[in-house]
């Protein structure tokens, strides 16, 4: 069975006259998990350890740590340097966001833009950074929280 896209599971749910028997024939397509579970998982998929993440995120290793544990809620800036430091795509780092109830990057935002850009690309955050700076955007990575 292939998974089903958010407005198939949108359409389903408007239809439905019972919610029991819509979570119940589209349980393989919900999400279930918290984000540290989430982090976890794209850690294994990925096939990186922390200290990967920790490098490619320009995060310190305490701070990751603490996010992949649960211990700290990350920032949706935050999120952006770990999609970086996960290698995540521009649509695996769209259902990163939205799993951790932060808004997605938005194409006519300036400088969601970039970074959507540097992701489609398979920039490092160094090279985002780099782009965001040359355009006078905080860059990622550096926690100002």
């Amino acid at each position: 069975m292939n998974a089903k896209t958010t407005e198939e599971l949108r359409h389903e749910l408007k239809a439905a006259t019972n919610i029991e028997d819509y979570l119940r024939s589209n349980q393989k397509n919900l999400v279930r998990y918290n984000l540290p579970e989430y982090l976890r998982s794209l850690l294994s998929c990925k096939k990186l350890r922390k200290a990967d993440v920790v490098r490619g995120s320009l995060l310190s290793r305490a701070y990751v740590y603490q996010i992949f544990s649960g211990e700290k809620s990350p920032s949706r800036n935050t999120l952006l340097a770990l999609a970086f430091g996960l290698r995540l795509s521009d649509e695996e780092t769209q259902v990163l966001l939205k799993a951790s109830k932060n808004p997605e990057l938005y194409a006519r935002d300036e400088r969601d833009a970039i970074i959507l850009f540097a992701l489609q690309k398979g920039k490092t955050i160094f090279e985002a950074n780099t782009l965001l700076f040359e355009h006078h955007f905080h860059i990622l990575g550096i926690p100002s929280e």
